[in-house]
């Protein structure tokens, strides 16, 4: 059987891949177009910004905090290091520290500073160390908890997640001291 043109000549596309073609278009450009991590207001750093630098700044000052502890009583090292290398992978989640300390306000960064500042030498003590450690610990998962409620969704579910781990770290430190 020969093959028989159609009696009427296609003179371009047909309707079905233009309109196919239009809604692809339309859905590429609406996702080339990144969101924005800028308020509007100036181009100064969103919210959400500003918590992940928090973040991450705090995890590093509590996790120098550690490490005095370490340093001052090698005998509690091996408790320690396991809670102080888990401090380390939350700053990561939140961010590098040269991306925190960029979008950081003056307000977190000072209050970075001076939680790392606040105690420089550990407690002479064991105890003391531990409960210091923990108290850091406690007041941190804390602050988080209340940012948690600022923030929008993923951001919100790892600060509860570094929260609860927080908490955790607090019971493990003063588990068999009192």
């Amino acid at each position: 059987m020969p093959f028989t043109p159609p009696s009427r000549t296609l003179s371009g596309p047909r309707r079905r891949t233009l309109l196919a073609s239009a809604a692809g278009a339309l859905a590429l450009a609406g996702c080339s177009s990144p969101e924005s991590s800028t308020d509007t207001t100036g181009g100064s750093p969103s919210a959400a910004d500003r918590a992940r630098a928090r973040g991450a700044l705090d995890s590093l000052a509590l996790a120098e905090r550690y490490a005095t502890v370490i340093t001052a009583h090698p005998a509690l090292a091996e408790r320690l290091r396991p809670l102080r290398a888990e401090v380390l992978r939350h700053a990561a989640a939140f961010g590098t520290a040269e991306d925190a300390s960029a979008s950081a306000s003056p307000s977190a960064s000072a209050s970075a500073s001076a939680s790392a500042s606040a105690s420089p030498t550990a407690p002479v003590d064991q105890k003391g160390a531990l409960a210091g450690l923990a108290a850091a610990e406690r007041t941190l998962a804390d602050q988080r908890a209340k940012t948690l409620l600022e923030v929008p969704g993923e951001l919100a579910r790892l600060l509860a997640s570094v929260a609860a781990a927080g908490a955790a770290h607090a019971f493990l430190l003063t588990e068999g001291t009192k």
